[in-house]
């Protein structure tokens, strides 16, 4: 009798496991990302002196902008997240890759990334990225970035803000309105390091 209940125990013990397993929701239709306009050339080498290279951090982020999912702003006080709306990393990090490549291919400096340089970071950008949804009251993408220099003069810094309408609240619709948003504060920081 023994020997007949242990062959039969594991499947059962499988099947009753197999209903309290769940793996999720359907996955969206596609993960969204940001594409800089200006790019760095395949195959450029640049080099900077000591202290000339530009660092930007990934910026300080709310609560509502530490998922990868895509926020829409429904009233003064109220949240919610746009369906099939993601990413493929979280906001900052795209946002701050984005920035670094439009700065290195718009200015020609050495724009390290935080997580490879070793001793000489040069000038630090820091800052912190209120805003990058969508807001449905006025149907348009927003993006607010504030950032700060220290500089050997003292402490420099600037808001950034930039709104494009969406034709639709969608994923595809909201995610292009956000990347040419993106894009925008990208060619005006350039600018604003520049200086």
């Amino acid at each position: 009798m023994k020997r007949l209940f242990l062959p039969l125990a594991l499947p059962l013990a499988l099947a009753a496991l197999a209903g309290c397993v769940s793996f999720g929701s359907e996955p969206p239709p596609f993960l969204m990302t940001l594409t800089p306009d200006a790019q760095v050339e395949s195959g450029t080498n640049r080099t900077a002196a000591i202290g000339q290279a530009i660092t930007i951090a990934r910026p300080e982020v709310p609560q509502k902008l530490t998922t990868n999912r895509l926020p829409v702003q429904t009233a003064d006080t109220t949240i919610a997240f746009l369906a099939d709306a993601v990413w493929v990393a979280t906001p900052n990090q795209l946002f701050r890759s984005l920035l670094s490549e439009v700065v290195a291919a718009r200015t020609g400096r050495v724009v390290l990334d935080p997580a490879t340089y070793t001793e000489d970071p040069g000038t630090i950008v820091r800052g912190q990225l209120h805003e990058f949804g969508l807001d449905a009251r006025t149907r348009e993408a927003v993006i607010l970035y504030d950032a700060a220099i220290t500089t050997a003069e003292g402490v420099r810094t600037r808001r950034f803000e930039a709104r494009e309408p969406v034709g639709a609240e969608d994923a595809r619709s909201v995610s292009e309105a956000l990347n040419r948003a993106a894009n925008r504060i990208a060619i005006e920081f350039s600018d604003w390091l520049a200086v």
